[in-house]
């Protein structure tokens, strides 16, 4: 049916309904472009695409278990991508592997040139290895984003308006080039130091503003901040890296390959000790059963053990007790009459101990009453000798007086020369 034959009133009804469907259509699309939207604004939000990055590098033996958009860590926390891994040139003999990643705000304000380095780990057993960051313990931060200005001539580097708030972007070292004199980031308070030490030009930065761009970059070697462009190389970590866990895993079963002939012997020994004690065990049990006569003898022996005495009589019989008995009865009866004789034969001593002590007494009493009877005694005694000695010079007593003599031991007999022969036979 075409539209001029509708009515007037379906017309106008059907009219309506266009513009409610056309309204309709626009604000779902609407709604679904502000969905859109709001998904790629919170996605880039979430992924940090609005936050400044700075890019690192570093250099890898292999890239086993690394891929680009892997996550990069530090202390525990995702801090940046993985933007390009690739291989070394063949004429490369020192490096393998190029592993370059970014750092997103804040956390490449972390990186120092002291301390911060690259850690290549495992993050799990299927051969995953993961990009780790370490914080700096010192040193200069890697990128700076104060304005950068080199090769400032120190008349013109005087001039500058509000000096103290300008730092100096390099380090100073003396004429000799080996002693550090003014370190890179302190204030241009001491102009006349580093003029001093023959530099005529120097490179500046102006902390008065902060940008959110990247303006320098540390270089090692020059020991300054170099301006940062889109071409410059990133800022190079040294990295420390770990094996993957399947070349572990390969080295381990090496390991265990190398030790299965060792393990093999052991289990032959273990077989042969095991059949050694089982006929050890059998030997024990034939032991045991020559064994059990003498133990039930030892058990009837004992079972007579429970009655006092028992043991006393099992080692000394009735008669030979009663012989003991009888001895140590005899014994005892002459103990005693030994000690009643011994009682009367102290008594016996000791009354002749009295007596002679009197006459020792009365002896010394009649020495002490006579002083010279110790005298007459000594000159008597001194004449008896004298007229011995006479009597035996006298001719008809010197005969009783003279000494037998004895026969002389008798010599030992010479012995009788023999020649070398005879002693040898």
């Amino acid at each position: 049916m075409a539209l001029q034959d509708l009515t007037p009133q379906l017309r106008t009804r059907l009219s309506r309904m266009e513009r409610a469907v056309g309204w309709f259509v626009i604000v779902a699309m609407g709604l679904l472009g502000f969905g859109f939207f709001y998904y790629v604004y919170t996605t880039a939000e979430r992924k940090g695409w609005f936050l400044t990055k700075a890019p690192y590098f570093t250099f890898t033996d292999r890239a086993t278990g690394l891929k680009v958009g892997d996550p990069v860590m530090l202390m525990g926390f995702e801090a940046g991508r993985i933007t390009d891994i690739k291989p070394m040139p063949a004429e490369q003999f020192i490096y393998n592997v190029y592993v370059q990643f970014e750092l997103k705000w804040p956390n490449y304000e972390y990186m120092w040139t002291d301390g911060s380095h690259a850690k290549v780990a495992t993050a799990d057993f299927l051969g995953k290895r993961v990009v780790e960051v370490t914080k700096g313990t010192g040193g200069y931060p890697a990128y700076v984003f104060f304005p950068l200005r080199t090769n400032v001539p120190l008349a013109e580097a005087k001039l500058l308006a509000d000096l103290p708030k300008w730092e100096l972007a390099q380090d100073v070292f003396d004429r000799t080039r080996t002693n550090l004199v003014v370190k890179a980031l302190t204030p241009l308070t001491n102009l006349d130091v580093i003029a001093a030490a023959g530099y005529s030009n120097i490179s500046v930065l102006d902390s008065r503003v902060t940008g959110s761009s990247i303006t320098g970059i540390w270089h090692r070697k020059r020991a300054r901040y170099d301006p940062y462009t889109k071409s410059t190389k990133p800022y190079w970590l040294p990295v420390e890296e770990s094996a993957a866990v399947t070349e572990r895993l390969e080295k381990v079963v090496g390991q265990v390959e190398a030790a299965l002939p060792n393990i093999l012997n052991l289990t032959n020994q273990l077989t042969t000790l095991l059949s050694n004690s089982t006929m050890l065990t059998s030997n024990l049990n034939v032991v045991a059963v020559n064994a059990r006569p003498a133990v039930s003898n030892l058990a009837a022996a004992t079972a007579q053990l429970d009655h006092p005495g028992a043991l006393g009589e099992w080692l000394l019989p009735t008669n030979l007790n009663r012989q003991l008995e009888t001895t140590l009865g005899n014994a005892s009866i002459t103990l005693t009459n030994a000690n009643t004789n011994l009682t009367a034969l102290v008594e016996n001593l000791s009354r002749s101990l009295d007596n002679l002590a009197g006459i020792t007494s009365n002896l010394n009493q009649q020495v002490e009453t006579n002083t010279n009877l110790l005298s007459a005694i000594s000159k008597t005694i001194i004449d008896a000798d004298t007229f011995v000695q006479g009597l035996k010079h006298h001719w008809l007593l010197r005969s009783a007086f003279k000494t037998k003599k004895t026969n002389a031991p008798p010599a030992a007999p010479s012995e009788r020369l023999r020649s070398p022969k005879e002693k040898r036979e």
